[in-house]
Parts: C-alpha cells; sequence; structure tokens
C-alpha cells in the first residue's frame, strides 16, 4: 500500500525484540523480530517521520532450556522491565516477536506504569483466539493461550509477575476483536468474567467500523491507556500464512488497514505488541511484509489527510452492539 508520510505530530517509539518461542510447542516464532526488521519495520516507520529507536532483542532473565510457565516467567519479567522504561521515558513501545505468550511481559509493564500514574488501562486484543485458558482448561497446555486469563487474575499462575505486582487487569476493560476460535473451558471463563467480544459473525454483519469504534469510544470515556495486541493469526491465513495456528475465516486485508487506520485517528493507542509471526512458515517473507504495513498504518501512513468527522457524520454507524 503506497501512501505519503502524515503530517501528525510524530512519536517516540522503542522497538523491543522478544524472540520467545517457550510460550508454544511450533518451533519458528522466535524468527519473527528478525523477520520484521528485515522486512524493513524501522525505517517504514521513520519514513512517517518518527523517532525509531531499536532497543535489540529482550534476553530472559535465566536460560530458557524448556517450555510452560517457568521458561515464559523468565522472559516476561525482562520484557516487563523494558515496556516499563520505555513508558517511563515517555516513548512508546512496540514488542514484536515471538509467540503471544510475550504479552505476558508488555502488559505487565504496562500495568506497572498505569497503576504509577493512576490510569486506567484497556486492552485490544485482535486475535483469531481468546487466550484465555489457565492450565486447569487449556487443552494443550500451551502459554500463548493463556495470557489474558493470567493478566486477569485467574488462579493457575503461581510467582508469574514480579514482586510487588500490580492489582489484575480487569476482564471488563478487555476486548477480543476477531474472535474466531475459542476453547470450552475459556469460553465460560471469557463469558463468566464479562470480557468483551466482537467476533468474527459480528463483523460479518456489521463490518468494523461500528464495533471498533464503540470500543475506542468507551476508552476515550475511561481515559484509559490503550494497549493493542496484534495476533497475525487475526487474518485470514490467505492473506499472511506464516503463522502456526491458522484459523480461515480472519479479517481481510482491507479490514485490517481501515481497523489500523481507525486506531491511528483515534489517538489513543499508547503500546503495541505484534505476535506469532512465524517465518518458518512463511511464503517468501509475505507475512512479515503484511505486518510491516499495518504498523505503518496504525502509526500514520495513509493516501491523503483527510479530517476526522464527528460520529453523528459517518454514516452506517447504527449497528445495534452483538
Amino acid at each position: 500500500m503506497t501512501s505519503e508520510a502524515t503530517s501528525d505530530p510524530a512519536c517516540r517509539i522503542a522497538l523491543i525484540g522478544v524472540p520467545i518461542e517457550v510460550g508454544t510447542s511450533e518451533p519458528g516464532a522466535l524468527m519473527g523480530p528478525a523477520a520484521l526488521r528485515t522486512a524493513g519495520l524501522v525505517r517504514a516507520l521513520s519514513d512517517l517521520g518518527h523517532a525509531v529507536t531499536d532497543h535489540g532483542d529482550v534476553v530472559p532473565d535465566e536460560p530458557a532450556e524448556s517450555r510452560g510457565l517457568a521458561a515464559v516467567t523468565a522472559w516476561s519479567r525482562a520484557l516487563s522491565r523494558a515496556v516499563l522504561a520505555a513508558l517511563e521515558a515517555g516513548a512508546l513501545p512496540l514488542a514484536v516477536g515471538g509467540d503471544h505468550s510475550l504479552s505476558l511481559g508488555s502488559i505487565d509493564g504496562v500495568m506497572r506504569h498505569c497503576a504509577s500514574q493512576g490510569r486506567p488501562l484497556f486492552v485490544l486484543w485482535l486475535d483469531a483466539h481468546a487466550d484465555f485458558n489457565t492450565p486447569e482448561t487449556s487443552p494443550s497446555g500451551n502459554v500463548h493461550g493463556m495470557p489474558l486469563a493470567a493478566l486477569c487474575g485467574e488462579p493457575g499462575f503461581p510467582r508469574l509477575f514480579a514482586e510487588p505486582a500490580p492489582p489484575p487487569l480487569a476482564p471488563s476493560h478487555v476486548h477480543l476483536f476477531g474472535l474466531r476460535s475459542i476453547d470450552a473451558g475459556e469460553r465460560a471463563l471469557v463469558t463468566a468474567r464479562r470480557v468483551g467480544v466482537t467476533d468474527m459473525r459480528t463483523i460479518d454483519e456489521f463490518g468494523v467500523v461500528a464495533p471498533l469504534r464503540r470500543v475506542l469510544d468507551g476508552v476515550s470515556a475511561l481515559g484509559a491507556h490503550l494497549h493493542v495486541s496484534l495476533d497475525i493469526d487475526f487474518l485470514d491465513p490467505s492473506i499472511a500464512p506464516g503463522v502456526g495456528t491458522t484459523v480461515p475465516g480472519g479479517a481481510t486485508f482491507r479490514e485490517a488497514h481501515l481497523i489500523m487506520e481507525m486506531l491511528h485517528d483515534s489517538g489513543l493507542v499508547r503500546s503495541l505488541d505484534v505476535v506469532e509471526l512465524n517465518p518458518f512458515l512463511d511464503e517468501r517473507g509475505r507475512s512479515a511484509r503484511v505486518l510491516v504495513e499495518l504498523v505503518a498504518s496504525l502509526f500514520g501512513r495513509r493516501i491523503l489527510d483527510r479530517p476526522t468527522l464527528p460520529v453523528e457524520a459517518v454514516p452506517g454507524d447504527t449497528a445495534e452492539r452483538a
């Protein structure tokens, strides 16, 4: 997607690589950060006028030779410190991975920052999966399917976060967007905890604009820090095949760009992670290039500068909440 750089004010971006795959049983995600750099992520953001500092790759606190919670904990604590340091320095942390268990660290760092600022946190989870399993409910035992449950304080995650740990993330401040695959145990938890959900059925019926606008309006009303977690499997695998957990029927290329453009226009995004890119399963770097294009859209790449319309001026934004 070719376009001119945005005229919006530039921001400072702290790029943090997270070559983690200990949260999944599919090898290859540890190559994700390198693939995104090779696909031109830093250049794309710099061309938009942003000041990008590449902090290299996080190193876990202890050698992670095994998989599971113990290995993920070593990564999470190191990433949490890196994200917190970036926020305290006034930068927007962009964590690129790596499997989705990395969000345990990135969001923990954001939670600590928000707690120190007395500001609420809201998490928008762009993903085919709910990632709300616990060790008890998970059919696979893979931690990349558990981060939201752990962050929201579900039992079964002892000593995962460094002490003193911040208060758990409020499930009502989480919105799953693009959901189309959920395990029975996590379905029960998501329903019981009243996690916000916009599944693909809702998007098929109403498109992405009306549901996402409601989410963003809610974040704005809260005055919350918005963290976005973008899993590549949010996209349809025909667009981005480089992922270990493909689920047909995902977002189209244009839907995904529209979401990114809306997120940019909202001015609410304060931290971001991009996860589950597996170059070993990709086709000649195709998925990495798509992700770079999407991240560029979130940070302001557009065809033309355009005025932001008031909600009442946007046609067709009257669908009932699903």
